[in-house]
């Protein structure tokens, strides 16, 4: 598998976007994650982030999207998130990318008031029109497991059973190992996933709280999960999370020290040649 980084790991920075897909680069990475909003970006932006990746041979893998009103009580909402996250496998598709990565959102109002199973059937609804779209530009969906109570999606059974309901050959899991470990998720449940992921990312916590820390700086155990996913023959990449650095401006060490860390357990994993 590819190993790759999200590049909001050099906000830090506050250094320009060419200069973070140059250090991504120079570091050694096979390929690169975007988190930035269509919305956001000028269509020089745009324009930049295509031909600096392909000047650099450094391949987009995922777009990055979160999308938590995708399953708002509010059909306004709804269909303004439905078109902003149709905005953004548009840029995908112009970056050449694979996936997007699609993190939903969370039951409101400790599931009283609006029925949890209504923001599920919307939440299924919404991914499928967002799957017809994707394959007819020949890109999937790669639904995020978020570690947290109240998510859609916050374990691999739910994951399985939010895909069943969805139904659709575009749409399929991504696999966060720092979510997975949070959730208390047993390393072979994700024997359930197999066939049906396409992304995985990695990252380390301290088994407590949402980290994204470089791997080694945390609790986390990465070899039985990564044996997993190196037997569900994923075709795809290994993209390195990162949130921020104690020391932004060290940011350069942070992330070359996740590189080196996550190098090593893929390649004894066999994941990684």
């Amino acid at each position: 598998m590819q190993l790759g980084l999200i590049n909001s790991a050099w906000a830090q920075a506050g250094r320009e976007t060419a200069w973070g897909l140059q250090k991504t680069k120079e570091l050694g990475f096979d390929s690169v994650d975007i988190f930035a909003d269509p919305l956001d970006l000028t269509i020089q932006e745009r324009r930049l982030l295509r031909t600096e990746c392909e000047r650099l041979d450094l391949p987009v893998v995922s777009l990055c999207c979160v999308a938590t009103g995708l399953i708002d009580f509010n059909p306004s909402v709804q269909r303004f998130h439905l078109e902003r996250t149709s905005q953004f496998l548009e840029m995908a598709y112009e970056l050449s990318a694979k996936n997007v990565l699609l993190v939903l959102g969370e039951y409101i109002w400790n599931q009283e008031v609006i029925p949890p199973e209504e923001q599920w059937g919307t939440g299924v609804e919404q991914c499928r029109r967002l799957g017809d779209f994707a394959a007819e530009l020949g890109l999937q969906i790669a639904l995020e497991l978020e570690p947290f109570p109240l998510s859609l999606v916050n374990d691999v059974s739910s994951m399985v059973r939010f895909l069943d309901d969805v139904d659709h050959p575009a749409v399929a899991a991504n696999i966060d190992v720092s979510h997975l470990h949070l959730s208390k998720v047993a390393p072979e449940e994700l024997r359930k996933l197999k066939g049906r992921a396409i992304h995985v990312h990695i990252s380390d916590c301290d088994g407590r709280k949402h980290g994204d820390l470089p791997p080694g700086r945390g609790v986390v155990n990465f070899e039985p999960y990564l044996r997993e996913i190196k037997d569900l023959g994923i075709d795809g990449a290994v993209s390195i999370e990162l949130e921020y650095a104690p020391e932004p401006d060290k940011i350069e060490e942070w992330v070359a020290e996740a590189y080196a860390a996550t190098d090593r357990l893929l390649r004894g994993a066999g994941l990684r040649g």
